[in-house]
């Protein structure tokens, strides 16, 4: 028997399966988070709560991450600078905002650790439906498949058809994990380098923290955001304190929301599914274009990571994905419009920050290119613009209350080809004040 991996045999020889993914250029990482999924499961705790992606795992990898650049502490000057600005923000926004501000945290400043121990759980819950996916598919390709397996797992030896069945479910578990594991890794990377730039707890645009957490800047990533922009402090901070204060507004008075990205996420996660044959042939015009080389490992690894076996999406992932770009372009492009009306006039340096915002944004994203990578979705800076638009129209249509109420229920949020007829679309989400003629 190759690695004593069939039923009471003890334990698998996990040093030389891995030694064989080592080989193939899979990170040794992944691996061990791979070895330690499948010892779990082997030990009992099968549940179906066995999370792939653990909150301990990614807060971990995120604190390498942010230790590596550095973490200063929060002071009680901090405190109460960004707490004036927060509180004038606030007061601008009130006259523009249906949502109604939250309670003033007794920390207006969070250091970068402070943000992921908030956020991290929210990481976790929204990712999670995508690993369960990716992993699911992966696993499904060894347990349903009908081919013996490779003689390099089995072992030398003829196999019954029962062993080659128990062998097949133990390799499916283990790539399950293993699957599991490499997102965690990208998510928690991900993660601690937002830590390392994000102006605001909410600076993400997408609901993470509890509903009342409220507004908190992080005056470390505010001094590196404004470093070289030759505008001075107060302006930034009044600036980044309407971004932060409209985000948090936004999400605390919408508690759908965060489900409704992750549903979104879950309906792609169960969309996805391996189709072997068409691997096999990309692999194969990949090796005899030279852009897979079989005697370099890690030439996989960067295929992989570019996308190059990225599978088909169904027509139902396609839609999942569309309204997620919508949402996220629709967050942004709120965010965006709202400030405009009651800052651009109040604000000096205003079109410069609101600029550099986008741009950044746009080319320094690692939130997009999280997106970009798991699930191939980018939302275009002409999208966030677009989206801004439609609320500006929406305003002058239907008022600041109006605006605001759209984002109600999901059913009142556009899509695409909704952002050229403004009009058109409010008439079709509307119901009429006199319904007789409709009975």
């Amino acid at each position: 028997m190759g690695f004593g991996f069939l039923p009471n045999e003890g334990q698998p020889d996990f040093d030389a399966l891995l030694k064989k993914f080592s080989e193939m250029g899979v990170d040794s990482n992944a691996l061990a988070g791979a070895k330690s999924f499948f010892e779990s499961m082997q030990s009992g705790n099968t549940g179906t709560d066995q999370n792939l992606i653990t909150v301990a795992n990614l807060r971990e990898i995120a604190k390498k991450i942010i230790t590596a650049k550095g973490d200063l502490p929060i002071g009680t000057g901090d405190q109460s600078q960004f707490a004036q600005s927060l509180a004038l923000a606030n007061t601008w926004l009130d006259t523009e905002i249906l949502f109604p501000a939250s309670v003033m945290p007794s920390q207006s400043a969070w250091s970068k650790r402070d943000w992921l121990e908030e956020s991290v759980h929210g990481w976790q819950v929204m990712i999670e439906p995508l690993a369960v996916g990716m992993a699911d598919a992966l696993g499904n390709v060894i347990a349903t498949t009908n081919n013996p397996l490779p003689i390099e797992f089995m072992g030398s030896g003829e196999q019954s058809a029962a062993q080659q069945e128990a062998m097949k479910l133990m390799l499916a578990r283990i790539l399950r994990g293993f699957m599991g594991n490499l997102i965690a890794t990208q998510l928690g990377q991900t993660v601690g380098l937002l830590a390392n730039s994000i102006t605001g707890a909410n600076d993400v645009a997408i609901p993470l923290l509890k509903t009342d957490s409220g507004s908190h800047l992080i005056p470390q990533n505010i001094n590196d955001w404004s470093d070289g922009l030759g505008i001075d402090q107060e302006q930034v901070a009044i600036y980044l304190s309407l971004r932060e204060s409209a985000a948090a507004r936004l999400f605390a008075n919408t508690p759908w929301l965060q489900n409704y990205i992750k549903d979104l996420i879950t309906a792609y996660g169960k969309g996805i599914t391996i189709d072997v044959e068409s691997i096999t042939r990309q692999a194969e015009e990949a090796m005899a274009s030279g852009e897979i080389d079989i005697n370099n490992p890690q030439s996989i690894n960067l295929a992989l990571n570019a996308g190059l076996f990225t599978p088909q999406q169904t027509p139902a992932q396609e839609l999942a994905l569309t309204r997620l770009e919508m949402t996220l372009a629709l967050i942004e492009g709120w965010i965006d419009h709202v400030i405009s009306q009651v800052a651009a006039e109040r604000i000096p340096a205003f079109s410069a920050l609101i600029e550099n915002s986008r741009r950044r944004r746009a080319t320094n994203a690692p939130m997009q290119q999280l997106f970009a990578n798991l699930l191939g979705l980018e939302v275009s800076p002409r999208k966030m613009r677009e989206a801004s638009a439609f609320w500006s129209e929406v305003k002058t249509l239907k008022g600041s209350d109006g605006r605001d109420k759209c984002w109600e229920d999901p059913a009142f949020l556009p899509m695409p080809e909704d952002l050229a007829d403004v009009k058109g679309f409010l008439n079709s989400v509307t119901v009429p004040d006199d319904l007789s003629g409709l009975i």
